[in-house]
């Protein structure tokens, strides 16, 4: 029982600071103004590591690498932890072991940002429709008006409703399946029998 809890608070720390690390790569990506209360949520919650990172780690075609790279250490320390918290027993050499870690870190890594695109659109596609002259639509509107302009020219208004954030839904449903499925391809890296 104690087990479980100590990896309920582990993921719970690991999976905030990944997805904050996450919003502030998405937010700072999309030019989306951080002048708002979650966008200053944001940056004072992960100065304090990306800051420093910054002076050695440059942006790259305008992505913000300071801020997606730690997000990719804390999962794959995550898996680390969580691993060896449930008894598991690296039996492959350094290299493989450390391949291993790194997939199967870009693995959680992809699936966190596919959770936080879901909250994005969901979140967005609510205020539009309860309360779109709230202080934080634009923020949400900037973030999934990238993702969702795609699909909306190639599927119109259908009596004035938009339904590309509900198909944009459902691609990400089925990445998640699909992400899901490459994780099984990194366990032989760290096990020999699997």
């Amino acid at each position: 029982m104690l087990g479980n809890i100590v990896l309920l608070l582990l993921n719970f720390a690991f999976g905030f600071i990944t997805l904050l690390l996450l919003a502030r790569f998405f937010m700072q990506w999309q030019r989306v103004s951080f002048r708002n209360q979650i966008g200053q949520f944001v940056v004072t919650t992960t100065d304090w590591i990306v800051r420093p990172l910054r002076r050695a780690i440059p942006g790259l075609f305008g992505l913000d690498l300071a801020s997606l790279l730690p997000a990719w250490a804390f999962q794959t320390a995550h898996v680390f932890i969580e691993l060896s918290l449930r008894g598991a027993s690296f039996d492959t050499g350094p290299g493989s072991l450390l391949l291993g870690l790194w997939g199967l870190g870009l693995i959680e890594l992809m699936r966190m940002a596919i959770y936080l695109l879901f909250a994005i659109i969901l979140v967005s596609a609510l205020l539009s429709w309860v309360s779109p002259h709230s202080p934080m639509a634009p923020l949400f509107r900037g973030l999934a008006d990238p993702f969702l302009r795609p699909i909306r020219r190639v599927l119109p208004l259908i009596a004035n409703i938009d339904l590309s954030p509900l198909v944009f839904l459902l691609f990400l449903q089925i990445l998640l399946i699909v992400v899901g499925g490459l994780r099984g391809s990194f366990m032989p890296l760290l096990f020999a029998g699997a």
